[in-house]
């Protein structure tokens, strides 16, 4: 018997930027960055635009072409593509196979940059359609909501949904660089806003304790908007989520998760809603459930456990939403745990805490003591609201 083998590594890395008015004349962040990215081959650039984001913004694309008259280190594509925004943008292959289409009309090659501007839906499909187009384009993305500012749209996955499943084709592609703006954040539903503090309560609960204290110390500024509190919770959260990409499985090759905490239950809510509910809105829903069911082992004590639904709360999350609820071992939501195993393979692993800013992995979850911790937040909310979300 003979055989032949090959090993070699792969070094990835990008910068994260943080501006305002990032297609502003005047803001050489962009041009600079396309500058350090010289090449002798002729560059394109090519931009796809969330149409919400264009619509919220509607000087947006006449600023793009603009800033690309004055910084002409790559060559502007004239035309921009809008697209739809939000999860529902992910849930079929016609708007990838019209991006490819793109690809292909206007010549963009592997030397040549496709620019997303959006919301994490938005980002996962343009940065699946680059990475497949010609084995890999050169992706930029610019977020423009707090979920994927400081969490989607930094991290290394692409992809969109299929066969009814959340992510079930994608890639690991690192995105050639990631500029935040904090402008777009102006124009964002109170919704949304508040949406993506949840992966930052996330991250802090089973990474940071500090940033957890000062996330429930700041709980009043960041339901206000104010905009230094959020910029700071963007940059912190965003460092956290890079620290955890750049350890020793960035792309997953294992069972473990511990990013998705909260995060089982989540993706099934979504699709159980029709997307209605948002995102970041189903994780702080998961985050109340894992939580509460980590107490009910014994794992976290109850104070713990109430610092953390009272945070939930003060942020104005709805995390006793009935679909959520389990009451039996039929409970729909329950299906999430199969499909969260089976998207990953090897052992169910699911990311509970052992304290404030500390995960710990399990590898089963008992559904007696599910319906017990679900029972718990219901009774939470009723105590806080004086509405009752039990079902019977």
């Amino acid at each position: 018997m003979s055989h032949l083998k090959q090993s070699f590594s792969v070094k990835f890395e990008y910068q994260i930027y943080f501006s305002a008015g990032l297609f502003q004349p005047e803001n050489r962040t962009f041009a600079d960055f396309l500058n350090i990215r010289q090449s002798s081959a002729s560059r394109k650039i090519f931009f796809v635009v969330d149409e919400g984001v264009a619509a919220a913004h509607p000087e947006l694309i006449n600023n793009i072409k603009t800033y690309f008259q004055q910084h002409q280190e790559v060559q502007l594509v004239a035309d921009v593509m809008v697209v739809p925004g939000g999860e529902p943008s992910k849930n079929s292959t016609a708007l990838f196979d019209e991006l490819i289409a793109a690809v292909n009309t206007y010549g963009i090659d592997r030397h040549s940059f496709v620019a997303a501007i959006g919301g994490g839906a938005v980002l996962d499909l343009v940065g699946y359609a680059s990475a497949v187009a010609h084995r890999g384009i050169r992706h930029i993305r610019i977020p423009t909501t707090v979920l994927s500012q400081n969490d989607s749209g930094i991290g290394v996955k692409n992809g969109i949904n299929y066969r009814g499943k959340k992510n079930f084709l994608g890639t690991f592609a690192p995105p050639a660089a990631v500029f935040n703006d904090e402008q777009f954040l102006l124009t964002l539903s109170d919704r949304d806003w508040r949406s993506g503090i949840s992966e930052a309560i996330k991250v802090a609960l089973i990474k940071d304790l500090p940033f957890f204290e000062w996330i429930e110390a700041h709980t009043h500024q960041l339901a206000a908007r104010d905009m230094e509190t959020m910029n700071y919770l963007i940059k912190r959260c965003a460092q956290l989520h890079l620290d955890h990409i750049g350890g020793d499985d960035p792309f997953e090759t294992g069972s473990a998760r511990p990013l998705d905490f909260g995060h089982w239950s989540a993706h099934k809510l979504e699709q159980l809603s029709n997307f209605a509910i948002l995102h970041g809105e189903a994780v702080a829903m998961g985050i109340a459930l894992d939580s509460s069911y980590s107490y009910i082992k014994g794992m976290l004590t109850e104070s713990q456990l109430q610092r953390i639904l009272n945070v939930l709360h003060a942020l104005s999350f709805d995390i006793s939403n009935p679909l959520i609820q389990i009451s039996n071992s039929n409970s729909v939501i329950l299906t999430g745990l199969k499909e969260f195993q089976e998207h990953l393979g090897g052992l169910l692993t699911i990311t509970l805490l052992t304290a404030l800013g500390v995960g710990k992995e399990v590898h089963e979850m008992d559904e007696q003591q599910l319906i017990e911790a679900s029972n718990y937040v219901s009774a939470f909310m009723l105590e806080k609201t004086g509405v009752s979300t039990i079902n019977h």
